[in-house]
């Protein structure tokens, strides 16, 4: 996860490229990275519980 405007977003996208499956890139519209620390209506919660719920179970099985 990163933000659209945020200095570090190319490390995100790096990293994410390197990753194997599951994964998913979430980019934040009009948050920087310190948007994500603590701006609350910014952070996509359902977005990582959707994610994180989906691929434990699939884990778990």
């Amino acid at each position: 996860m990163t933000g659209e405007i945020a200095h570090s977003r190319y490390m995100a996208e790096d990293a994410y490229n390197r990753l194997t499956e599951p994964k998913q890139l979430v980019i934040v519209p009009d948050a920087t990275h310190v948007d994500l620390y603590d701006q609350m209506d910014k952070i996509p919660f359902d977005t990582i519980a959707d994610f994180f719920a989906k691929n434990l179970e699939s884990k778990a099985e």
